[in-house]
């Protein structure tokens, strides 16, 4: 008992806060330093706690009445109260004390000494000259009201209370239409802006067209909720939908989200972009179709010319029946694909899309040219999640396999290789899960796994992934050193990072367990000594003088831009080819730059130009 006593208290311990700088100030307080008169009694139970938002008039004066300072009209002030909030803005220690004492609507006088309010020893609140900040002093505070508030910029500028919550968690970002009711009051309650009736406030979010602070509060508001956003006059820029604000410090934001309309810019560019004409059954982005989804669809796709020629709806042109495809399988454009995959279902959305994006990489209709952007209006009936293993035997998981695998090979085949990988890392994820029976279904189960690693190797190395393809292929290697395939990939992949003695030793190591491989293996050896030379020859441009010169001299090193030389490779890579294993052909990955590919061999390239022997001086 005595050992689980400890244990639970250690774990208390680790729970504790942090002490934070307020804290330190408290630790320092002499007794007697503070006293508290009540003038007025507050309502409630509930009193101020750190988070809070404070808002509260303050009159200070000496012990002789001689009022010092306020934010009372009567004595001078301003008439507006301040606003802090606990544990956030710099506060004087008396009140800091003060405040988690009173009431909403209590006034109280404190009695102050010097050591807790500006007198303080390295004090946060700076005061004029002349204040007398040696004398004990009386603060009579009325608490006008607390309440929690988000804190939405770090130095306190604007801040937001919710009066009543919203749907719903989405928000809204660049560049949503949004519509809402909006009044603003100076601190003092004076009526600045009001748009509260008649048509909504329309504005598009993150075009500058409110006053920054506001919209930053706004985004933090979901669909039918209401609050105060409180901005100060820094978060104040001028705007052509809201007059301009000049001599008021801060102001209060009454507003109240009726709805937002979510335009997105998909592609971050302006080119693509995706506007919701109605909304959807569910929540975004959870309930938006996954990968490998089947989907169905009506949509209408036009041209963004005069006449808005329509050139393909499904309504007409597939005898009023919706259009199905799977997402992830390159069936359809990439734009529609990309935003149908942000779509709820029931959802209706207008879609804009460059040309790129729409057919000039993809079957082109008839009656669209060329270049041409395209306009889909889309609506997402339903979709399908791709079915798990649940309940599958080996047999069922294995055909299943197949089809993933055999579409992964199309995809390759059309240069899709982002898509053809999320295939094969689909079906490797889900084979953690799958447990053969018997040797026979073992056999094949590995078999078919070092595929799928020799497959995602070929996609890596034509998208540039160079060390994740030695990965893969290693994953296979690892349980099979003399796999003839895993070894040529590798080596193809050592050879596109420079690494020339791994990949000599692993096309060297190919002849060794397969005399077959002969003919594939010199060709590569071939092709890497041509490489080596290729690399040595453009290495020795660069450094051509750089070890002539006499101490002091500066030399330039190279000749020739790196950009301007020939490139690097000049025929493709090919891999190992087995029909009956339906492996792919490994083409030429992505050229790297001529330094990328110096490095990992720079030993052997300082040798072979005969730097090895400088030292040190």
């Amino acid at each position: 008992m005595a050992v689980v006593e400890e244990s639970e208290q250690q774990l208390k311990q680790q729970k504790k806060k942090p002490v934070s700088e307020d804290d330190k100030r408290r630790k320092k307080m002499p007794p007697g330093s503070l006293m508290k008169a009540l003038i007025r009694p507050g309502a409630g139970e509930k009193t101020p706690i750190e988070g809070d938002q404070i808002i509260y008039h303050c009159t200070i004066r000496t012990l002789d009445g001689v009022v010092v300072e306020s934010t009372r009209s009567e004595y001078g002030g301003n008439g507006i109260p301040k606003r802090q909030v606990l544990g956030k803005s710099k506060i004087i220690l008396g009140l800091l004390e003060g405040f988690p004492t009173m009431l909403k609507g209590e006034v109280a006088m404190f009695k102050v000494k010097p050591e807790l309010h500006y007198g303080e020893e390295d004090c946060p609140v700076s005061v004029p000259d002349g204040f007398p900040k040696d004398d004990e002093l009386h603060f009579e505070i009325e608490l006008i009201e607390f309440s929690k508030v988000k804190v939405i910029t770090e130095d306190l500028g604007v801040l937001k209370k919710v009066k009543e919550d919203g749907q719903g968690w989405e928000q809204p970002r660049e560049p949503y239409e949004v519509k809402a009711w909006i009044s603003g009051k100076s601190g003092d309650g004076k009526v600045i802006y009001s748009h509260t009736h008649g048509e909504p406030f329309l504005f598009t979010f993150g075009k500058s067209e409110i006053p920054k602070g506001l919209e930053l509060g706004i985004g933090t508001m979901t669909r039918g909720e209401r609050a105060v956003i409180y901005v100060t006059n820094e978060y104040l820029n001028q705007c052509p939908r809201m007059p301009s604000v000049e001599g008021v410090s801060e102001v209060h934001f009454e507003v109240e989200l009726l709805h937002f309309v979510q335009v997105r810019d998909v592609l971050g560019d302006g080119r693509l972009i995706k506007r919701r004409l109605q909304d959807g059954r569910g929540e975004f982005p959870m309930d938006c179709p996954l990968h490998d989804s089947l989907l169905r669809v009506h949509y209408k796709g036009m041209l963004l010319n005069e006449e808005k020629t329509v050139f393909y709806d499904t309504s007409v042109d597939n005898t009023g029946q919706p259009f199905e495809f799977r997402s992830g399988e390159g069936l359809v454009p990439e734009g529609f694909e990309m935003c149908t995959r942000l779509m709820l279902p029931g959802e209706i959305a207008s879609v804009t899309c460059p040309p790129d994006y729409a057919y000039d990489k993809f079957p082109r209709p008839a009656n669209v040219p060329q270049g041409a952007y395209v306009k889909w209006e889309i609506e997402l009936l339903d979709y399908e999640k791709q079915k798990d293993w649940t309940g599958f035997n080996f047999r069922e998981i294995m055909d299943d396999v197949e089809k993933i695998k055999g579409t992964g090979n199309r995809l390759f085949k059309e240069g899709k290789y982002e898509l053809a990988k999320a295939k094969y890392e689909h079906v490797l994820r889900e084979f953690n899960h799958v447990n053969p029976q018997d040797d026979e279904e073992g056999k094949e189960f590995a078999n078919t796994r070092d595929l799928l690693h020799l497959n995602m190797a070929a996609c890596l190395l034509k998208t540039g992934e160079y060390r994740k393809s030695v990965e893969s292929c290693n994953k296979v290697l690892d349980a099979n050193p003399a796999h003839v395939k895993a070894l040529y990939r590798r080596g193809m992949a050592y050879m596109a990072v420079g690494n020339f003695e791994e990949a000599r030793a692993d096309f060297n190591k190919m002849m060794s367990v397969d005399k077959s491989s002969e003919a594939t293996a010199n060709a590569a050896l071939l092709k890497l000594k041509k490489e080596e030379q290729e690399i040595h020859k453009r290495a020795r441009q660069q450094f051509k003088g750089l070890f002539d010169k006499k101490p002091g001299e500066i030399s330039e090193a190279g000749g020739k831009d790196l950009q301007e030389e020939a490139p690097l490779y000049s025929d493709d890579r090919g891999a190992i080819n087995d029909d009956k294993e339906h492996l792919l052909e490994a083409t030429r990955p992505p050229p790297t730059s001529i330094w990328s590919r110096l490095w990992p061999s720079t030993r052997n390239l300082f040798t072979t130009l005969g730097l090895d022997r400088c030292a040190i001086l």
